[in-house]
């Protein structure tokens, strides 16, 4: 591969990576440090140019209907929804509607829990993404709405059948790309330091998310006693190869992982290269957990006096000493001790349950089911459905 765009200074270096990755590595890394998303982008300065007023409707018909209901569409358009609308050859209907089930095994607030204190602190551990949300102006105080749109986003994604064509979770993951497109050249517009940092939300930044929602969040799962079969994370790692697909991410760097071993290695790729956490990460890390502080109280009957304590003592439990320490959560013992017992308490039940099939299938259909329902009910706008045609607040 070559490269011909410069290495980001504050991206550590492409030495450094060559020496600990190979070259082939560190090419990669390079092409992706530089690159956001192609496809997306150009819809983006191709909405600039023919205007908002007629760009909007064309996005939104062709997203929600396929390519084939607009006639004539703009070039940058259909490239982006041809594209999405082939899916990989590994994509048949066993892994829209099987694959993901084994996500429903979890009640809700356990997912609320490995999305806040997992997922997203680890998203805002990425300086450029704190970065991106400062300069566009999204860094603190929107953090609880950012988080409840994530989970309604990720529980559209995850719902079996979800991202065949036209259905609510492809919609969404579409309307999210297209919002990161975006906030890309919003950021951009407003000074973003491309140099220093690499283009915004790159592709490095978008293989990190995916493993963020991946990786990071059915660890934490699994530590708050919600494992997983090895067969059932690699239903979900193929699954989720299919979600970075529709997200614009490039198949090299998410695509052949089926299990935790493979996903560390690239993440370790991925984390070489992303920085050392800011001022604002610890900014974002506070304000998302503040949001969350009060779930502990349903799920683990933590009283309300110890719910942040809870929440400090889990987060650090997902992300180690020395990461908490960077992003200012403070040691909990207390609250630590106590998580031991009922961590305990609640894999034991879940063991119990799937001991029994017919208790397993049936507690899984439920949650899907719940989850459906809950999918379905009317509410304001999502931000990324606001800013997929460029109009988020």
């Amino acid at each position: 591969m070559t490269t011909t765009t410069a290495w980001p200074s504050s991206r550590s270096s492409r030495s450094a990576v060559l020496a600990q990755f190979g070259e082939g590595r560190a090419d990669l890394m390079q092409w992706a440090l530089t690159t956001g998303d192609p496809l997306a982008d150009a819809v983006v300065a191709e909405m600039r140019e023919i205007g908002a007023a007629t760009a909007r409707p064309l996005l939104t018909r062709g997203i929600e209907h396929g390519l084939g209901s607009l006639t004539d569409p703009p070039p940058a358009l259909a490239a982006l929804l041809t594209a999405t609308e082939t899916p990989p050859a590994y994509v048949d209907d066993d892994l829209l509607d099987l694959a993901p089930r084994p996500w429903f095994s979890s009640p809700t607030p356990v997912h609320i829990l490995s999305l806040s204190a997992g997922a997203l602190v680890r998203v805002y551990e990425s300086p450029s993404i704190a970065k991106v949300l400062s300069t566009t102006g999204r860094l603190v105080d929107r953090a609880e709405r950012r988080l409840t749109e994530t989970g309604t986003w990720l529980t559209q994604a995850m719902l079996p059948g979800g991202l065949r064509r036209g259905g609510p979770g492809y919609v969404a993951t579409l309307n999210v790309r297209m919002l990161h497109a975006h906030m890309r050249a919003l950021a951009l517009d407003r000074g973003y330091d491309s140099a220093a940092d690499g283009v915004p939300v790159n592709q490095v930044d978008l293989a990190r998310t995916w493993m963020d929602f991946t990786l990071t969040s059915w660890v934490a799962e699994e530590m708050l006693g919600f494992d997983l079969t090895g067969r059932e994370l690699a239903g979900l790692y193929r699954y989720w190869w299919y979600v970075g697909h529709l997200l614009g991410i490039d198949a090299r760097l998410v695509e052949g992982i089926t299990g935790h071993d493979a996903a560390r290695r690239v993440d370790d790729l991925l984390q070489a290269v992303t920085g050392p956490v800011s001022d604002e990460s610890a900014l974002l890390t506070a304000a998302t957990l503040d949001s969350i502080a009060s779930l502990l109280q349903d799920l683990l009957r933590v009283p309300a006096r110890l719910s942040r304590p809870a929440l400090d003592a889990i987060t650090r439990r997902i992300h180690g000493v020395a990461t908490s320490t960077d992003l200012q959560v403070r040691p909990a013992p207390v609250a630590d001790a106590l998580l031991g017992p009922a961590v305990a308490g609640l894999r034991q039940a879940r063991a119990r349950r799937r001991r029994s099939p017919e208790r397993w299938r049936a507690a899984i259909d439920a949650g899907v089911a719940a989850e459906r329902e809950r999918a379905g009910s009317p509410g304001e706008p999502t931000a990324y459905q606001r800013g997929a045609t460029g109009s988020a607040d």
